[in-house]
Order: structure tokens, then sequence, then C-alpha cells
């Protein structure tokens, strides 16, 4: 589909402390749940040599994800090690911001660029809901502002959007965040996994979120920083700053895609929703070259056909049935969005 590869999301661990219900509903990710065992996670090392060879093939963009990436011990050693490889021009990290205050500046200093910090609501009510652990909004706030304080900059804010839930806090959102110079990300709900009930009933369509802030605070579209952006990007008419949708779910984004998703355990996807990976860390272990490391990463993306977004919103648009998700389809704890 002539996709060029542009993006590398790489998940450090499946873990997270927060149980959001979109994501790592509870009654799945319990108490007992079997996370992935240290041995099988990839060191810093190998994510920092696999990253090189995703260079090689044209990637500039790094971001390091999860679970929550702030669990994994001694991160900012990772981004140091990142930050030191030539063509990395985009370092970043997507975190819930429950240890970010305490972390913000000493990922600065290992060189990390800038952070992208999830956050539903402002209403703790509400926050908590979705969380599903009671965590406290202004516990995210003060990350927030550690890492503005810190420089990691420009800040996007990541909020999932529910029918029902939060839709009514769009426009605090955006007007908080406007107000304090930081992007504030609307996210179409999707049906990652196989995990979170997703329900089209529980979409709210990109068109209505911007509407909503249109007719509060009046907006103008802004074109696309580079090809293959995710988020469609707006303007504050009268005050300046920025407000974006991402709407995987109402108007797919398959045919510009320039992401590939290494997992903690060092399985290479090429879609969200993917239901197989491809092995990397294997032949990691067993003493592959450089050059066959980077011919497989070449031969996965090469051949790479999924469009699984474009196929579940013809469905949706045509009355057909949804082409729904394989039980083996990949998680969004492990895949890091």
């Amino acid at each position: 589909m002539g996709r060029r590869l542009h993006d590398l999301r790489i998940s450090v661990t499946d873990r997270c402390n927060f149980r959001c219900t979109y994501c790592m509903p509870r009654e799945v990710y319990g108490r007992d749940y079997a996370f992935l065992p240290r041995a099988e996670l990839l060191t810093f090392e190998e994510m920092t040599r696999l990253a090189r060879l995703f260079v090689d093939h044209g990637v500039r963009k790094v971001r390091l994800t999860g679970g929550e990436p702030l669990l994994r011990r001694d991160l900012p050693t990772l981004v140091r090690m990142l930050a030191a490889e030539p063509g990395i021009d985009d370092l970043t990290l997507t975190t819930n911001g429950s240890l970010l205050a305490r972390q913000a500046r000493a990922l600065a200093d290992a060189g990390l660029h800038r952070v992208s910090v999830s956050l539903d609501s402002l209403d703790d009510a509400t926050f908590a809901r979705m969380n599903d652990v009671g965590f406290p909004v202004s516990v995210v706030l003060d990350g927030i502002a550690a890492a503005a304080d810190a420089g990691l900059t420009p800040i996007k804010v990541n909020m999932v959007v529910r029918r029902g839930i939060n839709e009514s806090d769009v426009v605090p959102m955006a007007r908080y965040f406007r107000e304090r110079g930081h992007v504030l990300r609307l996210i179409e709900y999707m049906d990652v996994g196989h995990t979170n009930g997703w329900r089209m009933d529980d979409v709210v369509p990109a068109a209505e979120v911007i509407a909503r802030i249109d007719a509060e605070m009046p907006l103008v579209a802004l074109t696309p920083n580079y090809p293959g952006e995710v988020a469609d990007r707006w303007a504050y008419r009268e005050s300046g700053g920025e407000v974006g949708v991402i709407s995987s779910v109402t108007q797919p984004f398959c045919a510009d895609c320039t992401r590939a998703r290494l997992t903690a355990d060092g399985q290479l996807y090429t879609c969200l929703f993917a239901s197989v990976g491809h092995d990397l860390r294997g032949p990691l272990r067993s003493g592959a070259s450089d050059a066959e490391l980077s011919a497989a990463i070449a031969a996965v993306w090469r051949a790479r056909s999924d469009r699984y977004s474009e196929l579940r919103t013809a469905a949706t648009g045509s009355g057909r049935e949804l082409p729904m998700a394989d039980p083996a389809r990949v998680e969004m704890s492990r895949i890091g969005g």
C-alpha cells in the first residue's frame, strides 16, 4: 500500500497501576493475572539495538509506552541510550501521569523530548470511574506541571471519550488545557483487543466532539505537520493554541499509517488491531546479525496489508456485520496504543 515507516512505539512493560475500563478492565486484569516475567522483557540494550535498525528503515520518531512505562525500573537509562542514537529526531513518552511528578526532571535530563499524558476527565468521580483504582486528578495535573517545568513540551493530553461517561467533560478539558498552553487530543473509543466490551453506541464521533468545542471556542482547521499524522488538528480562532482529534473509528487513516509497534517481549506488530505479531526477540537472542534482523523487519513491513479500521468503518456505514475481533487480538496494554 506504499506506507512508509516513520514511527516506532516501544512498549517497555505490560504492567499498569490503573485498570482503565477501555484498556485493562479489572475483571480480566485482576490480582491473579499473569504479567510477563522479567526474563521475557527486552533489555534496554536490546530495545536500543532494534531501534537503531528501525532508524535505518526510516524511523525518526520513537515513543515509549506500556502498560505504564514509568513502572519500568531505571527508565531514564533507556531514554539516555535512545537519545544518543543518531537519526531519532523525536523521542517521546506516553504515561498515565501517576508517577510523572517524581520522574519528569530525570527523564528530561536523560534526553527525553516531550510527553503525552492520558487524562479522561477533570472531575474526580468521572476519572475514578474510568481508571477504576480511585486515582485522583490532582496527582496527574501535578505530573503535567512537573513535565512542563522540566521542559518536556509541547505536552499533549490524551482523552478517550465514551458516550454516557465523559463526553460532557470535553469542553471543560479543552478550556483548561488551552489556558495552560497544552494540546488536548480527543480520541474516539476504539475496539482494541477483545476484553473491553466495545460497542459502536459508546463511540462519540470526532465530528461531534469538535462541534461541541467549536460552539464554545471557535476553531479553524490546521494542516498536518507531516504525512501520516494521525490527529486532525484545529486551532482556537481567537486565542491561539491547538486541539486535535484521533478518529480511528469514523475517519480511519489506515492508508497513511506510518507506525510500527514493538511489545515489551519483542513482538513486532504493524497494526493496533492485529492478532499476530512477528518475533524479533527470538532471533535477537539467538545471535542474529544486524543484517539478518534488519531484513526481518523489512520483510514484515513490506508485506503488511492490514487496514482493519477501514474495514470496520465500511461495515458500520453499510449495515454489514462488523469485522469483529479475533479472540487472539493483541490487547492495548501489550501494544501501547
